[in-house]
């Protein structure tokens, strides 16, 4: 991989990929010469976000320069909402609906090794450690694709039917311990009211996607998310004579076992997916030791809300049998700090909006992508008000899918080539739910 290739724009014209039947209320010869004239800054703003990455709770700087942009093109300028965020209200020329597009900001403690000339060497402070921080997972990106999606709509709001709401969100990756933040805090806050939001949009940079490429679903999008903790109580005793205690090690063991059945067992898999993980089991100090306490920790994942409520009463009534059973007792904390809804496309949203995928980057650019179990908490927004979440391709083209490196890891990278799909996606999206829904 050659990282010159992310100095430079890769000239992906959407133009060239026009569909037979456009969309008739979309102007988007406007959206595409504005997206053009403001791309050179989203790369700016980019690589400058990039180098400068800030903690969930903690994008001062971000927030500030999204601010001063907002106010520059005239807008109304919310600041300090759920910590950091911005929120922008551009109200258009004519009456209408209003529409929700949101960025999230944060990075992540993770420590940057691609050899860029923006790479970042910042460092912060994630639950009480020092740490390195990177946009890891391509958050600068979106800011810097709203920012510019925001000038293009800003200079067409004469002919605007209705209201826009550019919502640039803290936390996504979950607020530091003891603290609320993200989404969740927003919608809390009333980010969706004053005036009340109709539908919603969010994109998200994908590294495996390849660039110049759109994708979509027209259900569920990301999985909900919920960690969970289990305290299992013994009676400690001498490892040489376990008789005289109750192991909390092999209780434990037997409920790691049990757990897995859920999924296997329980679940009708045909229909959705699900996950139910231990990452973390803890207890005893020495060999010969039976310890009186062990305690674990896990993630459950699921695609659907009915499936996600059994899961938890499966993980509380194992738990507690097995335990039972054995002479122990438990302590179940479902969730223990995360707690994410399914991300999920209004299935009409998605119908309405994929014609517009098609003009900005043709349709054979389009990929209908399947659900997966990451998480996502744009969810908080999309069980309150019609949303629609898309992917935005940002593997090179000399990339092949197997050698690009992941989100969250210190290797991941993107092209730059496709941020004006991007901003155009987003104006064109907003302008046709407005046109659309009068």
């Amino acid at each position: 991989m050659k990282p010159a290739r992310f100095f430079c724009l890769v000239a992906i014209a959407s133009a060239t990929f026009l569909p037979a039947s456009a969309v008739a209320d979309v102007p988007m010869d406007s959206i595409r010469s504005l997206s053009e004239s403001v791309s050179g800054r989203v790369v700016e703003w980019r690589r400058d976000f990039h180098e400068h990455p800030e903690l969930s709770n903690r994008e001062f700087r971000t927030a500030g320069i999204v601010a001063e942009h907002l106010e520059t093109l005239g807008m109304e300028v919310q600041t300090g909402v759920a910590h950091t965020g911005v929120v922008g209200i551009l109200r258009g020329g004519k009456p209408g609906p209003v529409v929700l597009l949101r960025a999230d900001m944060d990075g992540l403690p993770v420590a940057e090794r691609n050899d860029l000339p923006f790479r970042s060497q910042a460092r912060g402070e994630y639950n009480g450690e020092e740490v390195p921080v990177m946009h890891a997972c391509g958050h600068d990106t979106h800011v810097a694709i709203l920012m510019g999606a925001a000038e293009v709509l800003s200079a067409m709001r004469d002919d605007l039917p209705g209201t826009i709401k550019f919502v640039f969100q803290p936390a996504e990756e979950g607020p530091p311990m003891g603290e609320e933040g993200g989404a969740e805090l927003m919608v809390k806050e009333g980010v969706l009211d004053n005036p009340p939001v109709d539908a919603a949009f969010a994109l998200h940079i994908d590294a495996i996607q390849q660039v110049g490429r759109i994708g979509y679903s027209r259900g569920p999008r990301y999985a909900s998310v919920d960690d969970f903790g289990i305290t299992v109580h013994g009676k400690q005793s001498h490892g040489a004579s376990p008789w005289s205690g109750i192991d909390s090690v092999v209780v434990s063991a037997q409920i790691i076992n049990a757990l897995q059945t859920i999924v296997s067992r329980n679940m009708r898999i045909t229909e959705q997916p699900a996950i139910v993980t231990i990452g973390s089991i803890h207890g005893g100090v020495r060999s010969n030791i039976i310890p009186e306490k062990v305690e674990m920790v896990g993630t459950i994942r699921s695609l659907d809300e009915g499936m996600r409520e059994q899961i938890h009463q499966r993980v509380r009534e194992i738990a507690e049998g097995v335990a039972t059973s054995m002479g122990a007792t438990v302590d179940v904390r479902i969730p223990l700090s995360t707690s994410y809804p399914v991300t999920a496309n209004n299935p009409a949203l998605a119908e309405t909006m994929i014609p517009v995928l098609e003009q900005v980057a043709g349709a054979s650019n389009l990929d209908e992508l399947k659900p997966t179990t990451g998480a996502e908490d744009f969810s908080f927004i999309s069980r309150e008000v019609p949303g629609f979440y898309i992917s935005l391709g940002g593997r090179p083209l000399d990339t092949p899918a197997s050698e690009a490196a992941a989100h969250h890891t210190p290797d991941f990278l993107v092209d730059e080539g496709g941020f004006d799909l991007g901003v155009q996606a987003m104006a064109a999206m907003a302008w046709e739910y407005l046109s659309s829904n009068q």
